[in-house]
């Protein structure tokens, strides 16, 4: 049964069975037959059929509810039986919103350090993907904004505040100043995350807050694309102090403070509130409470 629910909530994730079966290191009919053997265990049709998945009946949607929780029990269970036999292993899989990536590895290194056995995954992902990912068993943990999403039940550990940037070459006429503010800022030649990025709709706001529009000719969902262009001369682009300063350090380019008014948004560890949790998570989550207490904010 447990294997027959891991394959139903690989194919709600997926919504193609072909990609699901892939997933699953199974063939498709194989995957098919164990979803029509679900159903007639539970005695529901969970998934509309036609040529291709359709999406799941009522029934399906709650099924999976139930599905979600019963696998990842599961999961957590082989992982604290495996600890007890072989120490903390495994993989843990981290979803983070790109402007986050810069501080990862102040949770990601002490564990790798004093664990041989464990593996870590960080996927970039934007604060929507990273709730739908851990919902979906996808991933185990996430680092997103805590005071500017809708973030349901999950657990929420507090590991800094992001504070804001503008990065621009040390070549560029504001090179020397001390900082800029949110109105000028939107008047540089700009390049940011794109919308659907929520770093980009805080932005947005600041400086619509401050009377401005920003109009980016150029757009991306990576940090590494903003700053080489930045790099290149002529554009400027705005970025959590974490992320600019790992750019300006080789002293090409140049970071200024936002400000009037200097704001911050709270930046944290989410993850399934369903305990216990998995050995790999609950010392993920001890990590991020040391790091949040350091910060001022435990």
């Amino acid at each position: 049964m447990i294997e027959k629910l891991e394959m139903f909530v690989a194919l709600a994730n997926e919504r193609h069975f072909g990609r699901a079966a892939e997933r699953c290191g199974v063939t498709q009919p194989t995957l098919s037959a164990a979803i029509k053997q679900l159903e007639e265990a539970l005695g529901v049709q969970l998934v509309r059929r036609g040529s291709r998945f359709q999406g799941l009946t009522p029934e399906g949607a709650r099924a999976l509810d139930w599905a979600q929780r019963i696998v990842g029990d599961a999961r957590t269970m082989k992982a604290e039986l495996r600890a007890t036999r072989e120490g903390l292993s495994g993989n843990l899989r981290l979803a983070v919103v790109p402007t986050a990536l810069a501080m990862v590895d102040r949770l990601t290194r002490p564990l790798l350090d004093r664990h041989a056995g464990l593996q870590v995954t960080v996927y970039s992902r934007t604060s929507a993907e990273i709730r739908a990912m851990i919902d979906g068993l996808e991933a185990d943990a996430g680092i997103t904004y805590l005071d500017n999403e809708p973030l349901g039940r999950l657990t929420r550990v507090p590991l800094y505040e992001e504070r804001y940037l503008l990065l621009t070459h040390a070549g560029s006429d504001i090179a020397g100043r001390d900082g800029i503010t949110w109105a000028e800022a939107a008047a540089r030649p700009l390049c940011l995350l794109t919308p659907d990025m929520q770093n980009r709709r805080i932005l947005n706001q600041h400086m619509a807050d401050a009377g401005a529009e920003a109009a980016p000719r150029l757009a991306s969902n990576s940090v590494l694309v903003l700053a080489a262009h930045v790099r290149a001369g002529g554009w400027d682009t705005i970025l959590p102090h974490a992320t600019a300063e790992l750019f300006a350090g080789d002293g090409r380019l140049v970071a200024l403070p936002v400000v009037e008014p200097d704001v911050a948004h709270l930046m944290g560890l989410v993850a399934e509130p369903r305990e216990p949790h998995s050995p790999v998570l609950s010392a993920l989550i001890a990590a991020a409470r040391r790091i949040g207490r350091q910060a001022g904010l435990g």
